[in-house]
């Protein structure tokens, strides 16, 4: 689904005559970094005020993609306001599995939990809660992402499997309920003695609010006790992220989450979302999946597949059984529009939109000047306490803050890969037997029989000693690995600075590395048992690494985890680095048993999670700073003094975030084309200001011009005749002229009979001028019963990452029936 746009608006990024002015002006200034001054932050959480305050001019950007049918039609006939379009939005509900420490929890039982999927009627979401903006979702990966085609015979099967059915998902839990030891008496479920009361946590800020009265009437109806509980994001974190789930504070959480970039390969949702290896926080250790579905999820996370057939298998059966455990219930996903200003242009994702864009920070920009300032509302700000190690991962919190740090790569926001930001290139060798393709050619991809990991590489962490661990250490009889991934990072890289001025050294990229070992070992002050699932599932794969060289800075990466895309591998293994004076305090915080980085550890040990910009973390990490600038405090100095920055570093380090804290109020600390300037909690209020210091010209990445998605229709024969053969007619085009047909990947199609079983599938034949055909011939559609028919088409392209769906319903009849003619005028 397309939303139209006004002719008479010009889209976002495409680049234009005022882009060609833009230029002109960075050359003769020589602007570098950010083309905006400054961005203010603030929180605004109605919805139905945004069109206007865009067309007052009182805010430039909403960060948060909207449904809302009315303010789309506002925006979409303003002169004033215009808005982006993203597909990386989705609503779920969440389930607590957790066994109760008082009381029933229904949704312990699994076969509960899988009904649930039959209870809901996802159209009814779709088409009346959303407005018809949005589609129905029912599997962990969102629909309009390349895996989904690639899994549309599996997809299309459990779409049928688990459809609307309230008569089936009434049955399953009454039998269950009874199993649980639960009565029914005068329509209302018991269990000793007390009704059995199910708390839903209910988000206000959007159609969120609508799904979770209308699944509270559903479990009303089925003979609950229903309480709801209306919360913000900010007010519900802190019930269903942050406390345990087995104390019963809720039953179901109307979730909802963002692709915040096109996601080339989904295969690691299966273990994210269904095994205690996703996040840290209590919920997700509270998940026990099957043993199947969770060897499947850690082999698709290792992509431990030796083709594409293999992978497609093993993501099917893991589709499957994640319909069974059904820790959520996907109901859809959004088409949002992300609402701005007329004059402002951005490079926003096809998946995350604007909040979601990795590229908005470089191309932000008003489309008829160079700087000036900015106001973003967002939903919610500043939700959970920010810290760089396992701080706050809401949406709003992370588009902020990437704007504050520079990553070796940036996702193309319209077909997720990606391409060097501070990198030279790189080369990635595998194993012949693995799965990968480069399309970009700053990388090379080579193949070998075998890959020797080198004995020198450092492949752990020994806490106890404080020394690396080398892989003669871990291997005497040596080791293989199934990739090599050789990273040349930008001459002059480690030349770059902090936003404090102080200038960066290998230590910021050599200790969150050894960090990440800390926390998963016991031995070290710094252990954190909710980092310890997703720390084992990188042990598996991880091989080690090595520095080949210091300038420029060449890093060399020993892998078990391979991707498709040999520039995804590179992404996953590129080292980022984060000021190590900055995490020093954090460590050492954590270390006293004064603060803890992770929620998890926060909540054992009774103490702050770790803020680095507001609340009383900021006392304590001020004092430790003090401390720290007495003793000259180096982590790990036996190693790292060498990497760091000329004589004395501790006391310059210190120094300058001591200066940076008393004139901003915070300890954030980044190398992006943004700084933090000040943070008000109270005011939900965050201020960004351009870093004149960046190295980049301001125009580098100004060449994003609109994304071209495939316009498909399918049309053919309504009727055909049994024993006879029938071709259907494939049109592809994008802005109405014909879509290149060197520019499509694939274009599969799916021949489902009237039960909804897959007959056949085949690939299309071009047939010139964007037109292709599907033949099918006299035997296939004798197979068919007399009845109705659906022919599906799948279209993947180079240029977009988003496939493209047509569908067209046909009946096979007996022969000699008359078949009817339509006029068409």
């Amino acid at each position: 689904m397309l939303l139209p746009r006004p002719a008479e608006q010009p889209e976002s990024t495409s680049a234009g005559p005022e882009d060609g002015d833009l230029r002109e002006a960075i050359e003769e200034t020589g602007r570098r970094g950010a083309l905006v001054d400054e961005v203010v932050f603030t929180q605004e959480s109605d919805v139905g005020r945004i069109a206007g305050l865009i067309e007052r001019g009182r805010q430039q950007v909403f960060a948060q993609g909207i449904t809302n049918i009315t303010a789309y039609q506002r925006l979409r006939d303003s002169r004033k306001g215009d808005y982006e379009t993203a597909y990386g939005s989705n609503t779920e509900l969440t389930l607590n599995p957790a066994e109760f420490e008082e009381n029933l929890n229904p949704f312990s039982n699994r076969r509960i939990r899988e009904a649930m999927n039959w209870l809901v009627d996802r159209r009814h979401v779709a088409e009346e809660i959303y407005g018809g903006m949005a589609v129905p979702r029912y599997l962990p990966m969102n629909t309009a992402f390349p895996d989904y085609a690639r899994l549309a015979e599996t997809a299309r099967s459990l779409e049928l499997k688990y459809g609307h059915d309230p008569e089936r998902a009434r049955r399953i839990i009454e039998e269950e309920m009874k199993a649980l030891g639960a009565a029914r008496r005068d329509g209302q479920w018991y269990h000793d003695g007390e009704p059995v009361t199910l708390r839903i946590l209910i988000r206000t800020e959007d159609a969120r609010k609508q799904v979770g009265d209308y699944v509270s009437n559903l479990m009303s109806d089925l003979g609950f006790n229903v309480r709801r509980q209306y919360r913000t994001a900010q007010e519900a974190s802190r019930i269903w992220i942050a406390s345990d789930p087995s104390a019963g504070q809720w039953h179901i959480y109307t979730g909802s989450w963002v692709s915040t970039a096109i996601n080339r390969d989904v295969s690691s949702n299966l273990s994210f979302y269904y095994t205690n290896r996703g996040r840290p926080d209590p919920l997700w250790q509270a998940y026990d999946p099957d043993e199947t579905l969770d060897n499947i999820a850690r082999r698709l996370e290792r992509r431990d597949y030796t083709s594409m057939e293999e992978r497609r298998e093993l993501m099917a059966e893991g589709m499957e059984l994640a319909m069974e455990e059904s820790y959520r219930i996907w109901l859809v996903d959004q088409l949002s529009i992300i609402p701005r200003a007329a004059n402002v242009a951005l490079a926003a994702d096809l998946a995350g939109g604007i909040s979601g864009s990795r590229m908005w920070p470089y191309t932000l920009r008003y489309r008829n000047r160079l700087g000036g300032s900015m106001t973003f509302a967002a939903p919610s700000m500043l939700t959970e306490p920010w810290n760089p190690v396992a701080g706050s991962n809401w949406l709003f919190d992370t588009m902020i803050t990437r704007a504050l740090n520079d990553p070796p790569l940036l996702p193309n926001p319209y077909t997720g890969l990606y391409q060097p930001q501070s990198i030279q290139g790189a080369e990635v060798t595998v194993t012949g037997d693995t799965v990968a393709q480069r399309s970009q050619d700053w990388v090379e991809l080579e193949r070998e029989e075998t890959i020797e990991v080198p004995p020198e590489a450092w492949i752990g962490w020994n806490a106890e000693e404080n020394r690396f661990r080398t892989v003669a250490d871990a291997h005497p009889d040596g080791t293989t690995a199934r990739s090599r991934t050789r990273i040349r990072y930008e001459e002059g890289y480690l030349d770059g600075q902090w936003h404090d001025g102080t200038e960066m050294s290998l230590a910021d990229l050599v200790l969150p590395w050894i960090l990440n070992f800390a926390r998963a070992d016991e031995n070290s002050p710094f252990f954190d048992p909710a980092h310890v699932p997703r720390f084992q599932v990188f042990q598996q794969y991880f091989k080690g690494w090595r520095i080949l060289q210091r300038e420029p800075l060449v890093i060399e990466v020993y892998s078990d985890q391979v991707f498709p895309d040999a520039e995804t591998i590179v992404a996953q293994q590129a080292l980022s680095p984060l000021p190590w004076h900055m995490l020093a305090l954090g460590m050492r915080a954590e270390e006293a048993g004064d603060l803890a980085f992770s929620s998890h550890k926060a909540d054992a040990n009774r103490v702050p999670w770790l803020s680095l910009v507001s609340g009383p973390s900021l006392e304590t990490l001020e004092r430790h700073l003090g401390r720290a600038r007495e003793q000259g405090y180096l982590p790990y100095a036996s190693v790292l003094r060498d990497m760091t920055e000329g004589e004395n570093p501790a006391e310059r380090r210190y120094s300058a975030i001591q200066d940076w804290y008393r004139e901003r109020g915070h300890f954030w600390v980044g190398n992006g084309p943004f700084y933090l300037h000040s943070v008000h909690p109270v005011e939900k209020t965050v201020v960004l200001r351009r870093n004149e210091d960046f190295a980049d010209p301001a125009d580098k990445w100004l060449d994003f011009s609109e994304p071209e998605i495939p316009e498909v229709t399918l049309d053919g024969p309504m009727m055909v005749p049994q024993g006879q053969s029938a071709t259907f007619t494939v049109t592809i085009t994008f802005g109405g002229d014909p879509y290149p047909e060197k520019a499509i990947r694939n274009l599969e199609y799916l021949l489902f009979d009237a039960d909804g079983n897959l007959q056949t599938r085949g690939q299309a034949e071009p047939a010139g001028e964007g037109r292709w055909q599907v033949s099918l011939d006299a035997d296939t559609l004798s197979a068919l019963d007399d009845g109705a028919n659906s022919l599906e088409v799948a279209v993947t392209s180079s240029r977009v990452a988003l496939p493209a769906f047509a569908s067209h319903a046909f009946a096979t009849v007996p022969v000699g029936t008359r078949l009817m003619e339509v006029d068409d005028e």
